[in-house]
């Protein structure tokens, strides 16, 4: 066999594809321990290197893909604007490295969505997530009980012994929250498909619960309500007899419009309860000013940045007026308001919305509980998108493009054409009882 001949062999086997989604997952949801551990430079490398080998895969692959279901429409429009924006972005040499971050992360997880499948994509997550989140308490343990010192590094405070709160290898208690509310969806859909054995799904559960627990982040009470919520909703569409299910689904429509009226009416009340009221100060602040720089360019932003690190107008200033050193809006919307305008804000939200409703149909009729796994991970990207803005960069932006790919294989008015004039099968999860 000719080196040619192996390179394309080994890019297109089912190992190779495996091996990829782990190391991509992997590789993505602990950004933050590479780049302490090693420095940014090594970590923008490995990325690159796995969008390069992705994008080696599906060139491999292209005969098995269909340009018209490669990727989402509105995720194509989000990153078109963005590109666009250097041409009235103030640093465009910032710009660009935003965007390229934006495009690596997006095409590993186009790769991973199209050599996937739902469950194959749920198990190698949940064996990512278990592996680091035993990591992270692991090193909560050792710096907070064992050693009683904390490791600066990595931002491990040792507050472990005094119930926390703790951030494990993910930097902040918040972003710590959002990760082990991401497993314990997954570890669940897991444990259901009997994808692992009970002792394992039991002991996985218990360990994000626990880490959730242990994180003190007030958004984590706002992800489990929002995600239980719409698990018993989902569960009772299942199981509604087809012929009353879209009724069912109407009134329950009607119900959560009514339950967000009353959540926004009594805010002050819940900001309370959650004793949250300084974390909701800080950023109803922050979202102010950043309102007011809105209004100067309310169409199209002042260009795309990602991260506030990498800027200097006019998110220096917006730090100054408020004292602070905020490296992100704290809400992915504001932040895509403040860099893309309500074009991108549009284009977003499309995005997201889209995927939601298609997932939520899909996860509504077919039997295996795997088809939850998508729009449970979208609801709750959607309400951490309120008070982060980890939708935009790194593992959040990663589960969402895989997410929306996920939802636009399986239901999709470009799947009509697409089976009209190629016969191809999307690429969705196997139904399982």
């Amino acid at each position: 066999m000719t080196p040619r001949r192996y390179v394309v062999s080994l890019l297109g086997s089912a190992e190779f594809a495996r091996a990829y989604t782990i190391t991509g997952l992997v590789a993505v949801f602990a950004s933050f321990l590479i780049e302490r551990l090693t420095s940014t430079t090594t970590l923008v490398t490995i990325l690159a290197l796995l969008a390069l080998l992705g994008a080696g895969i599906l060139f491999v692959r292209r005969e098995e893909l269909s340009l018209l279901r490669f990727a989402p429409t509105s995720l194509i429009g989000f990153l078109a604007l963005a590109i666009l924006s250097v041409l009235w972005s103030p640093r465009q040499s910032h710009t660009v490295l935003g965007w390229l971050a934006l495009l690596g992360i997006a095409v590993i997880a186009i790769t991973i969505g199209h050599v996937r499948d739902t469950l194959q994509t749920v198990r190698a997550l949940g064996d990512t997530m278990r592996w680091l989140l035993a990591l992270s308490l692991g090193l909560e343990i050792l710096s907070g009980i064992l050693l009683n010192v904390p490791f600066k590094t990595l931002g491990i405070t040792g507050d472990l012994a005094y119930g926390g709160p703790i951030q494990g290898i993910f930097g902040t208690r918040n972003m710590l929250g959002f990760m082990a509310v991401v497993a314990l969806i997954t570890f669940v859909i897991e444990w259901r498909t009997q994808s692992v054995s009970r002792l394992v799904g039991v002991l996985s559960v218990g360990l994000a619960g626990f880490l959730a627990l242990l994180s003190a982040s007030p958004t984590v009470v706002v992800l489990a309500a929002a995600v239980g919520v719409t698990t018993v909703a989902l569960t009772i569409v299942r199981h509604t007899p087809p012929a009353r299910r879209v009724g069912t689904q109407w009134a329950l429509g009607v119900l959560v419009t009514a339950a967000l009226v009353l959540a926004f009416a009594r805010r002050h009340q819940i900001i309370a309860m959650l004793d949250a009221g300084s974390d909701f100060s800080l950023r109803a602040d922050l979202w102010n000013t950043i309102l007011d720089w809105v209004a100067d360019k309310p169409t199209t932003g002042y260009g795309w940045f990602g991260s506030w690190s990498g800027g200097e107008y006019p998110f220096q200033y917006i730090n100054y007026a408020l004292s602070e050193h905020h490296l992100s809006a704290l809400n992915a919307y504001f932040d895509v308001l403040l860099q893309l305008g309500w074009l991108g804000l549009v284009l977003f939200l499309v995005l997201g919305g889209v995927a939601t409703v298609r997932s939520w149909l899909v996860a509504s009729v077919r039997r295996s509980v795997v088809y939850a796994w998508t729009p449970l991970l979208l609801v709750t990207l959607a309400v951490e998108s309120m008070f982060e803005s980890f939708t935009l960069a790194g593992a959040g932006w990663l589960l969402l493009v895989l997410c929306a790919l996920r939802a636009g294989q399986t239901r999709s008015w470009r799947q009509n054409i697409d089976d009209a004039q190629t016969g191809v099968i999307p690429t969705v999860g196997p139904e399982r009882p």
